[in-house]
């Protein structure tokens, strides 16, 4: 299976997994899972996984003992781009998977600026995260998140 593939397959699953989040007219519904090099998923998580303040990103790196032999090597599938602003907590997502070691991000949507300016991928790639975007997915995350665009015309 070539990377491309693999990368597709694990982000749909990041979206789907964004299903499960309670619909809101002020947070984004967002999917995220931790995938290994060797393609074992470590961890998942989404938006609300709990709490209603947590982020999906947050949700999953939260479900593994940090510091994380296999997170240097491990890919972060988001169906957003991470965030670089947060009201609710001190750390940005952005900010705990730098702080994780994680050198991959792969995600279908940059973050509208509905509710923030966002700069989750400059700052990743400034600090030399490689960030793949495929955005023939990016249709569905916006469907996913349908309440949330209508709401702030």
């Amino acid at each position: 299976m070539t990377e491309r593939i693999f990368d597709r397959l694990w982000l749909q699953a990041a979206i789907d997994l964004s299903r499960r989040c309670p619909p809101s007219r002020r947070a984004y519904a967002v999917g995220a899972i931790i995938v290994a090099a060797d393609g074992r998923e470590l961890a998942r998580g989404y938006s609300r996984d709990g709490d209603p303040r947590i982020h999906a990103e947050q949700s999953a790196l939260a479900k593994l003992r940090i510091p994380h032999p296999d997170l240097v090597d491990a890919t972060m599938y988001s169906s957003l781009e991470p965030c670089s602003i947060r009201k609710s907590d001190p750390e940005t997502c952005t900010e705990l998977i730098l702080s994780a070691g994680i050198r991959r991000v792969v995600l279908a949507l940059r973050e509208p600026p509905i509710l923030v300016d966002c700069q989750g991928v400059e700052i990743l790639c400034g600090a030399g995260v490689e960030v793949i975007e495929i955005p023939d997915l990016a249709a569905e995350v916006r469907a996913i998140n349908a309440d949330l665009f209508a709401s702030n015309r």
